[in-house]
């Protein structure tokens, strides 16, 4: 019970459904017991002494209990939905919100299939067990304990007799909860691990069709596809063991019951009626009972649900804003590293390593290195999608932790290497980062990115509705519309990480002419692999195992004859040589 105490904040505001449900429930219950009640009496004082002139009287009184519980038990089960639905609709707000402010670590391990079975099947198995779950172990209780004090009243012997063996009924039923729970959280862990295999293979088909690896994605689908169903066989085995065993149990106590029953009758201590309305009452009972696995297992696949689901709401948001940050419309640009180390992981080597340096308003900074040298870790830092472990980072001469982060990262505008865009029109994705600006903003982010012209070949031209993705336009034209996005929000520093690796020369060419514009009076990072892209920076950082390892313009790095002046010569030799043979 303790995830339904952890949750309680989210289905206990709608208690009033919960409560008006259990009210409905007791009236549903009671009447429920009056029905071999009626039969009671019909039998011994009707039947058995004649007294026919009774009978429409009973019939008029069956019937209006049987509209009461009609209207009763409509209102019970709307009133039950109500809760389930309204509790798990905020619940599945809130979730998706966590989702939107958990760091960038959480996702650099999480599985997208698996976040998406979460707040899908988990979500549904919780509303369905607050729905119907809820009610029914209530009606469980209910049912049991006005039919065992009606039991008391015919007889109070043959209530114990007949129900002697309910105390190894409860011993079942405890080990049964004890044996499925554990299958069903295995049960939802492998379906979020079958999510996120179809997730990964949709997303990634044109990889799997280009290296022609479908049979090896078929493969890995039914290993998923097995262990989903193992751990279903294994769940349905434990019912196959407990469910006869307690139905065992049950059907004993009709035995002795009729047994004992029987005897009381004859021997003048109990009527036939009693001894009729004795085994309904009985029914009222065992049904519960056996049906009692089922309401576990309901129970049982909420729990693990909801442990699922406390996993994601009880992640420690690291970066957040402190009380009472910074809020600023615009920056001036200056930017700071002092001793700055960064570690993705406890587990892992330092991303960044003692890294230092100061930039002014409206320099522009390119950023080169191999791969894994830590330059795009600089940029997020300064966004704070990361936090160092050592050092400060600085805009403005305040740490960027005194900043909130809306104003933080509205302020710096990023063009990532991987393009995302939406499933939207192309307006849509480019004003992405501020709606409220016009139309002619966008067309004329999207001409300083050079893609206005491609954009107005499309069939609607600014309206036109991307695929997900962005499938259907080429990487390049993704790339271009995520420029065009990034100018758009007008940052205070510009970020372009790979921005034109997708491009061809001529393309990047012009796309630089125009960033050129744009950069003046804000200060950019420019990182690239291509050192044309990057040449007429300010500055230049070059990294190598998250270490500034050089710095210095085009022109001085290259008479360091240092790792800059390699870059070049590797980029550049083939030209150098097609020259030098053109002049020999």
């Amino acid at each position: 019970m303790e995830v339904f105490k952890k949750l309680k904040e989210f289905y206990w505001p709608y208690k009033k459904y919960f409560f008006t449900s259990m009210i409905f429930l007791l009236f549903v219950t009671g009447i429920t017991v009056v029905y071999p009640m009626i039969l009671q009496i019909t039998i011994d004082e009707v039947v058995l002494k004649s007294n026919y002139d009774w009978i429409p009287y009973l019939a008029l009184g069956f019937i209006a209990a049987m509209a009461l519980k009609g209207v009763a038990t409509f209102i019970q089960q709307y009133t039950g939905d109500m809760f389930g639905i309204t509790s798990v609709y905020r619940l599945r707000n809130v979730l998706y919100e966590k989702l939107q402010f958990l760091p960038f670590k959480y996702y650099d391990n999480a599985k997208t299939g698996d976040l998406m079975s979460r707040l899908t099947a988990d979500v549904e198995a919780f509303r369905f067990f607050l729905s119907f779950g809820f009610t029914e172990l209530i009606r469980f209780f209910l049912l049991i304990s006005i039919s065992f004090s009606v039991m008391m009243y015919y007889s109070v012997s043959l209530t114990f007799v007949t129900l002697m063996t309910l105390p190894f009924l409860a011993i079942v039923v405890y080990k049964f909860d004890k044996a499925v729970h554990p299958a069903f959280r295995g049960i939802r862990k492998s379906f979020g691990k079958l999510n996120t295999n179809v997730q990964e293979n949709i997303s990634g088909i044109n990889t799997v069709k280009s290296l022609s690896r479908e049979g090896h994605q078929i493969t890995k689908f039914n290993s998923s596809n097995g262990n989903y169903k193992e751990n279903y066989i294994f769940t349905a085995n434990i019912w196959a063991k407990y469910f006869p065993l307690m139905e065992l149990l049950g059907n004993i106590s009709v035995v002795v019951l009729l047994a004992y029953g029987g005897y009381l009758v004859m021997n003048g201590s109990i009527r036939p009626g009693e001894l009729v309305a004795f085994y309904s009452l009985v029914w009222y009972i065992i049904w519960p009972i056996m049906n009692l696995g089922f309401t576990i297992n309901l129970f049982s696949q909420s729990k693990a649900s909801g442990e699922r689901l406390l996993e994601i709401l009880e992640v420690d948001e690291e970066i957040k804003d402190k009380e009472n940050p910074i809020n600023v419309d615009r920056f001036e640009g200056e930017v700071e590293f002092k001793n700055v180390t960064l570690k993705y992981t406890d587990e892992d080597e330092p991303a960044l390593k003692d890294i230092n340096f100061h930039v002014k308003p409206g320099s522009v900074i390119g950023l080169i290195g191999g791969t894994g040298s830590g330059k795009t870790s600089i940029p997020q830092l300064m966004t704070r999608f990361y936090q160092p472990v050592e050092g400060s980072v600085k805009i403005d001469g305040k740490d960027v932790k005194d900043y909130s982060l809306q104003a933080l990262r509205q302020n710096v505008g990023f063009v990532l290497q991987e393009s995302f865009l939406f499933s939207s029109t192309i307006a849509a994705n480019i004003s992405y980062g501020r709606p409220e600006v016009t139309m002619d903003e966008v067309i004329e982010a999207a001409k300083r990115a050079q893609a206005h012209e491609f954009i107005m070949e499309l069939p609607d031209g600014y309206q036109t509705v991307l695929g997900e993705r962005g499938l259907g336009l080429s990487g390049g034209q993704k790339q271009r519309i995520s420029i065009a996005r990034a100018i758009c929000t007008d940052p205070s520093i510009l970020i372009l990480d790979d921005a034109t690796s997708a491009v061809d020369m001529q393309t990047e060419f012009d796309i630089q002419k125009e960033l050129k514009e744009v950069m003046q009076n804000r200060t950019s990072f420019i990182i690239a692999h291509r050192i044309s892209s990057l040449k007429h920076a300010d500055e230049i950082f070059v990294l190598e195992n998250g270490r500034i390892v050089e710095r210095g313009n085009h022109e001085m790095l290259l008479r360091n004859n240092g790792p800059y002046q390699r870059i070049y010569e590797i980029q550049y030799k083939d030209q150098q040589q097609i020259l030098h043979e053109q002049m020999g």
